[in-house]
C-alpha cells in the first residue's frame, strides 16, 4: 500500500494551491480576481493534504481536478481575463496543472483505495 504523504502530484498540487494562494500579493489584482484566487488556491492546497494524508481516497482527486477547471474559467467567469493577464495566465496554468496531477495520481490512489477496502 502506498504510504501518506509520498505521492509527488499531491505535493505538487500542494505548491500550486500555494502559488495561486499567493500570486495576488505580487501582481496586480482587482478584488473579484484576488479572492477567487485565495478561495481556489487555498482550497486547492487543502484537498491537496487530504490526499496525502490518506493516499486511498480517490474524491480527493477528483476535487483537485474540479478545482483546476473552475481555475481555468474563472478568468472568464470573473471577469480578469483582459484586464489582469498575469492573474489570468496563472489560473489558467494551474487549472491545467492541476487537472493533469489529480488525473495522474488516480489510478494509485484507486489501487490504494482498493487495498484498504480489501481488510
Amino acid at each position: 500500500m502506498e504510504k501518506a504523504w509520498s505521492r509527488w502530484q499531491d505535493w505538487a498540487a500542494v505548491v500550486m494551491g500555494v502559488v495561486v494562494l499567493l500570486s495576488p500579493m505580487v501582481m496586480d489584482s482587482s478584488p473579484r480576481s484576488m479572492w477567487t484566487m485565495v478561495l481556489l488556491g487555498g482550497l486547492l492546497g487543502i484537498s491537496a493534504l487530504w490526499s496525502l494524508a490518506q493516499p486511498g481516497s480517490v474524491a480527493s482527486e477528483y476535487v483537485h481536478m474540479g478545482l483546476g477547471v473552475l481555475l481555468f474559467l474563472a478568468p472568464w467567469v470573473m471577469g480578469y481575463s483582459t484586464e489582469l493577464m498575469a492573474a489570468a495566465w496563472v489560473s489558467w496554468v494551474v487549472g491545467v496543472l492541476a487537472v493533469l496531477a489529480g488525473a495522474s495520481a488516480l489510478p494509485a490512489a484507486n489501487a490504494a483505495h482498493g487495498l484498504a477496502g480489501s481488510h
